[in-house]
């Protein structure tokens, strides 16, 4: 009799291996679709980070001008 225990607890066994190698495989799976993501993440902020902004120079540039425009309006007239 203990040797047909040994063959049902040595089939359990194996079954329980069969079923953790699809968990570990989608564990990998996520964990390598992490890491791309990650890694895309860090490049964009470097991206952003070094590429210069040329909005914020022409709202400098419109401001000047914008200025310049009421300024001349300002001025009383000489009579």
């Amino acid at each position: 009799m203990s040797k047909i225990d040994e063959l049902v607890d040595l089939m359990k066994k194996k079954e329980k291996k069969d079923e953790d190698k699809p968990k570990n495989a989608l564990l990998w799976v996520l964990a390598i679709i992490g890491a791309v993501a990650a890694i895309a993440g860090i490049a964009y902020a470097v991206y952003r980070y070094f590429t210069p902004d040329y909005l914020e120079d022409f709202e400098d540039d419109f401001d000047d001008d914008f200025d310049d425009y009421f300024e001349d309006d300002e001025e009383p007239a000489k009579e």
